[in-house]
């Protein structure tokens, strides 16, 4: 009978310390008067970020953490009359464990331009119609829904795009790069991972130093280096942009629309073509160089890491 009240009471003990206020979320709330076609920056030391737009002015911010946030960050307001600015600054510059994991949730008019920063989590956001500039020096950034020019960069973590409409500057030293239905330029660097791209209507620039290159249905140019690993490109039907793949860390497989014309230059262990090519010069296993159809605009495929095909859509 003792043991069963004692057990009875180690449970009724731990459900309270279970909702002690040791255990409770921390929450900043607060609402910033914002009409559509402003601004937003946030600046903080702590952090990770969601960003979404919405159809009504205003901004609605949540800050909510595992550790008091008082103890964590010192907070500061600007409203403007075309602007809010967010600043958070850490009230010690130590701290131990996950720095009580501190989370943005924000709603801003979709018509806002973004510049956020953070030290210490991922970025992510939706539904946005301006130019976006993201930073983070701790994390992923996600991008999906947007209509506006985007900057972002990371130095520990991945790099996803979808569904975006407009000029994109992407780069990060600690993951790969993602984006799927991106209507417009894409310039991407990474030193940590692979690229992989599908359907960019406009010219892409692609670099890395840690992996492979995988590009499908490409709308323009296509420039892409690495040192990594291999490239695979295909070009969307009716693409004669041409372009140029090179690495030194694997082989080179391409596709194009064989109705077109190219001036094709290619080098490598091996050089194969399923379709016919005007040879220019000296017949070679390692080398190709002539002109596919008619000719047109120059296609340049070099690797010392493995071979190169080329094939029809």
């Amino acid at each position: 009978m003792k043991t069963g009240l004692f057990r009875l009471a180690l449970l009724a003990a731990a459900a309270a310390l279970a909702a002690s206020p040791l255990a409770a979320e921390s929450r900043l709330e607060k609402t910033l008067k914002l009409e559509p076609g402003g601004s937003f920056r946030l600046d903080t030391d702590l952090g990770s970020v969601t960003v979404t737009g919405k159809a009504t002015p205003d901004v609605h911010l949540v800050v909510t953490s595992r550790r008091e946030l008082d103890d964590l960050l010192s907070f500061r307001f600007d409203e403007g009359a075309r602007s809010v600015r967010v600043t958070a600054r850490r009230k010690h510059h130590l701290f131990f464990g996950d720095g009580g994991r501190v989370h943005y949730q924000i709603e801003v008019p979709a018509q806002t331009a973004l510049d956020l920063d953070t030290s210490g989590g991922k970025i992510a956001i939706t539904g946005i119609r301006s130019r976006s500039k993201l930073e983070t020096s701790g994390g992923a950034i996600e991008v999906q829904d947007l209509a506006g020019d985007l900057e972002a960069h990371t130095s520990g973590g991945s790099i996803r795009l979808r569904d975006i409409e407009g000029g994109m500057q992407v780069e990060t030293s600690g993951g790969g790069i993602e984006g799927d239905n991106l209507r417009g330029g894409l310039t991407a660097e990474t030193s940590g991972g692979s690229i992989t791209l599908d359907r960019v209507t406009g010219d892409i620039h692609a670099t890395s130093s840690g992996g492979g290159i995988h590009i499908a249905q490409a709308g323009g140019r296509v420039d892409a280096e690495t040192s990594g690993g291999s490239i695979e490109a295909s070009f969307a039907k009716g693409n004669g942009r041409g372009g140029t793949l090179e690495t030194s860390g694997g082989g080179i497989e391409v596709a194009i629309d064989p109705d077109l014309g190219f001036e094709i230059d290619a080098e490598g262990n091996s050089v194969k073509t399923e379709i016919p090519v005007r040879v220019v010069g000296k017949v070679s296993r390692t080398s190709l160089r002539g002109s596919l159809g008619k000719g047109g605009a120059p296609l340049r495929l070099h690797t010392s890491g493995g071979g190169v095909r080329i094939r029809p859509l």
